[in-house]
C-alpha cells in the first residue's frame, strides 16, 4: 500500500514537472515542415488577453494590422494572422542575418571582431584603415558614402543602400553611433569576401536549410551588383519566427548547435555604450544596440528601451513596421510584418505597451 501511494506521489510530481500549471512546457519543441499549432491556454496564455494585446497593435499599425503576425510560445504557434505565409521585403531585419554570418565566420576561424575591414574591402584603405568588423557590426565605423542619409543632411542627399565609394569619415571609429546604411553595405561586402561566397548561399547551408526556412530570398542593391545587406531580405512571418526561435534557443536547433552560444549572447546584448554620442536624432543606438540587434538596454537619459518588457528582451526592426521580438523570459517569439509605415509608424512606446499587454496574458511562466 505504501509503495503504491509513493508511486502515485512520484507520478503526480513527474506530471507536474512535465506539464506545469497552466499547461506551458519548459522545454520547447521545434517545427518540422510546418509549425505545431497549439491553443494559447495550452501554453499558459489567456486567449482573451492575448487577443486584446493584438487588437491594440492592430490599431497602432497601418493597413496590414496583424495580418502578417505570429506568436510563438514554447516552440508552438499559438496565434497567426491570415497572411503569415506571405513573403515580403523586411528591410533592416536583414541586418540580423548579415551579423549572423559574421558570427559563423568567426566560428569558422576566418575572421575576428578585430579584423580590419580594409584587408578585404580595399576601397576602405584610404579613409578607414582602422575600421574593424566590430565597428561595422555596431554602427560605430564613421563611414560616409555618396548616398548620404536622409537623417542628417539638410539637403536630403538620400540613403541609397548601395555599395558606393567611401568619402572622408564623419568621426573617429568607435567614438559615436550612426545608423548608416552605406557602412552596412561595406560590412556585407567585407563579410562576403571573407566567406568566399554569397552570404545567401553561406547562410542557406549553415542555418536556413537546417531550420526549415523556405521563403528566403535576398535582393541585390541599387547597383545591381551585390546583395542589399541593409534591407534586401524577403521572407514570410512564419519563417522569420524560425530564425527568432533559433536565437531564443541560443543558436541550438533541436539538439544541433548551429550558432555558437557566445555569439548569440554577445550579439543580443548592448555593445554600444550609452556614454558615446548619437549622430542622428531619429535613429539612436547608444546604450541599446548590439551586433545589429536592439537589446532592452538603457539610453544616456536613463530610460530603458521597453520599460515594461523583461530585461532580456531583444528585437530586430525594419522599415515599414517590420519587427522580430525575442523574449527569453517568456519563451516567446513575436513577428509582425507590414508594408504600411507611410500610414502609421508603430513606435517603441506602442511596442512597449503591446509587450506589457502580452505579459498580462501569461498565466503560467
Amino acid at each position: 500500500m505504501m509503495v503504491t501511494r509513493l508511486s502515485a506521489i512520484f507520478l503526480f510530481f513527474l506530471a507536474a514537472a512535465i506539464c506545469p500549471v497552466g499547461g506551458a512546457e519548459k522545454n520547447p519543441v521545434f517545427p518540422s515542415n510546418t509549425w505545431q499549432q497549439a491553443t494559447p491556454e495550452s501554453q499558459g496564455i489567456d486567449a482573451v488577453k492575448l487577443q486584446a494585446a493584438l487588437d491594440y497593435l492592430r490599431a497602432a499599425g497601418g493597413k496590414n494590422g496583424v495580418k502578417r503576425a505570429v506568436v510563438i510560445r514554447n516552440g508552438r504557434m499559438i496565434w497567426q494572422g491570415p497572411e503569415a505565409g506571405e513573403a515580403q521585403r523586411v528591410w533592416s531585419i536583414s541586418k540580423a542575418f548579415t551579423s549572423t554570418a559574421q558570427g559563423l565566420l568567426i566560428e569558422d576561424g576566418k575572421c575576428t571582431l578585430d579584423t580590419l575591414a580594409k584587408d578585404y574591402d580595399p576601397a576602405l584603405a584610404e579613409y578607414y584603415p582602422a575600421v574593424t568588423l566590430r565597428h561595422l557590426a555596431t554602427m560605430t565605423s564613421g563611414i560616409d558614402g555618396a548616398g548620404g542619409s536622409y537623417d542628417i543632411q539638410a539637403d536630403g542627399r538620400g540613403d541609397q543602400n548601395a555599395l558606393v565609394k567611401p568619402e572622408p569619415p564623419f568621426f573617429v571609429p568607435g567614438t559615436k553611433f550612426m545608423y548608416w546604411d552605406e557602412a552596412m553595405q561595406h560590412y556585407g561586402y567585407t563579410l562576403t569576401q571573407i566567406a568566399g561566397e554569397s552570404l545567401q548561399t553561406y547562410l542557406k547551408r549553415r542555418i536556413l536549410d537546417p531550420i526549415g526556412i523556405a521563403s528566403f530570398k535576398w535582393d541585390k542593391d541599387e547597383t545591381g551588383k551585390v546583395l542589399n545587406w541593409c534591407g534586401g531580405v524577403n521572407i514570410n512571418a512564419a519563417d522569420l519566427a524560425r530564425f527568432g526561435l533559433l536565437y531564443l534557443n541560443r543558436g541550438n536547433w533541436n539538439g544541433r548547435q548551429l550558432i555558437r552560444v557566445d555569439w548569440v549572447d554577445e550579439a543580443t546584448r548592448v555593445q554600444v555604450p550609452n556614454t558615446i554620442p548619437n549622430v542622428s536624432k531619429q535613429r539612436q543606438g547608444a546604450g541599446i544596440y548590439g551586433y545589429h540587434w536592439w537589446p532592452n538596454g538603457v539610453t544616456a537619459n536613463g530610460k530603458r528601451h521597453w520599460p515594461d518588457a523583461p530585461l532580456d528582451t531583444y528585437e530586430r526592426s525594419g522599415y515599414n513596421n517590420n519587427d522580430l521580438f525575442v523574449i527569453p523570459s517568456w519563451n516567446m517569439v513575436f513577428v509582425r510584418l507590414g508594408l504600411d509605415q507611410n500610414q502609421n509608424v508603430i513606435t517603441d512606446a506602442e511596442y512597449n505597451t503591446f509587450i506589457k499587454k502580452l505579459g498580462e496574458a501569461i498565466t503560467a511562466k
